[in-house]
């Protein structure tokens, strides 16, 4: 028996097997999604219904983007006495002229809600006056008919410049005249009408009195 250690025999490393490699997959094209045909008919049918807004008589004379201000109490100060300058909105600050009976009216609407926020009659008593420290705005004091009730209301107008503001000065004036020289005929037309119903009953009475003096001579003759 040998004294020398056996060493022991390295037994080769098994062989890998060798990587197969895939074929690479060519990218398919996106799925264009289908747009969907189908129709859904509602449960309820609803009319169209005709809106009006009470302007379709109304031819429109003045229109210049403002905003709208007005003093008084807010919901806080109700009782208190305390008065500040709020804004009311931002819209189109129009004068309309009724097609019947020609009468003029300030109107504006806040943009994009059209609600009413301004809707008085353009009184030839109304006064502009410029507001303090500013050139591009104005000042008066009218009974608005906004809210569905004739209110006393003191607005300010403001315009984007003082251009535009005079412009509004001088238009509103020529309507105030304009509104006048209508309310002092329409109060003619009424003295010229009353006198005319009492010329026309007095022709009509001088002709039935015409008729029985007729009558009566008849009478007397036969």
């Amino acid at each position: 028996m040998s004294t020398e250690e056996e060493t022991p025999k390295e037994t080769p490393a098994a062989e890998e097997p060798a990587k197969v490699e895939e074929p690479v997959k060519a990218e398919e094209p996106a799925k264009e999604e289908e747009e969907s045909t189908a129709t859904f008919e509602p449960v309820v049918k609803l009319e169209e219904v005709e809106v009006k807004s009470g302007e379709e008589d109304e031819e429109v004379l003045v229109s210049l983007r403002s905003k709208l201000f007005v003093f008084g109490e807010t919901l806080l100060d109700v009782g208190t006495g305390k008065k500040t300058w709020r804004e009311r909105g931002i819209g189109e600050a129009r004068i309309l002229r009724h097609r019947e009976h020609q009468r003029l009216r300030f109107l504006m609407r806040q943009e994009k809600t059209m609600k009413v926020i301004a809707n008085h009659a353009v009184d030839p008593r109304i006064k502009l006056e410029a507001n303090a420290g500013s050139d591009r705005s104005w000042v008066w004091s009218a009974f608005d008919f906004a809210g569905g009730e004739l209110v006393e209301t003191v607005f300010a107008l403001r315009f984007a410049d003082s251009d535009i503001a005079n412009d509004f000065n001088t238009k509103f004036t020529e309507c105030q005249k304009e509104m006048e020289a209508l309310l002092a005929g329409e109060d003619k037309e009424d003295e010229d009408g009353g006198a005319a119903v009492d010329e026309a009953a007095e022709a009509l009475g001088s002709l039935k009195t015409k008729e029985e003096d007729e009558e009566k001579e008849k009478d007397s003759e036969s």
